[in-house]
């Protein structure tokens, strides 16, 4: 049974484009879904990259380099501009974003492996940029909470930046690096109410 014009509930993306960097594409119409797609599950996939820390070039971003400890979002917010990253790793920018996450279990461990290399000189670090760190896999995996462990325990500088109210749970942590003026957070809020807006701006 296909469906043109029905709603995908609790999810941002409503169409799954083929991803551009494959050569072959199957026929069927990214806009019409079938009725198991309307039961769309997020699914979790264990990835094993070698290195953890990315050096960011862009002129726009306060710091040098980033950490993203999960690949997709399953926040699935519809004009997030890491959506076309998730063709990079095979999957599509719209519902494959928010539907199919990496997840980075050994992040930690290679942060660690990072920070106590000679070879690296501390400079601050972002947890996040192109994924939420605090999207509701980290309920579940809490590879960030185990970041941050490693960012204590080095007295090393970062940054974060979510719109989830996880970030609640490791106020512990986020405290002790504080103490020291060693971390900084952004926090995104969305609102159509333009009191509440003009009060964030």
């Amino acid at each position: 049974m296909q469906h043109s014009l029905s709603v995908i509930k609790g999810r941002g993306a409503q169409i799954n484009p083929a991803n551009r960097f494959h050569s072959e594409h199957s026929g069927n119409d990214p806009n019409a879904f079938c009725e198991e797609d309307f039961r769309v599950k997020t699914k979790f996939i264990k990835v094993y990259p070698k290195t953890i820390v990315t050096r960011v070039d862009s002129p726009d971003v306060a710091m040098n380099w980033s950490i993203n400890p999960y690949q997709g979002c399953e926040h699935g917010c519809v004009y997030c501009y890491a959506r076309n990253a998730h063709n990079y790793w095979g999957y599509s920018a719209g519902l494959d974003f928010e539907s199919k996450i990496l997840v980075k279990h050994h992040a930690a461990k290679l942060l660690r492996k990072k920070l106590a290399s000679k070879k690296w000189t501390a400079s601050p670090i972002m947890v996040a940029g192109n994924t939420d760190c605090y999207q509701p896999a980290e309920q579940q995996f809490k590879i960030t909470r185990q970041l941050l462990e490693v960012f204590r325990d080095f007295s090393h500088p970062v940054g974060l930046i979510t719109k989830n109210d996880l970030i609640l749970r490791d106020l512990d942590i986020l405290k002790e690096l504080q103490k020291h003026q060693l971390v900084k957070v952004a926090i995104s809020m969305n609102t159509l109410n333009d009191d509440i807006r003009s009060f964030l701006v």
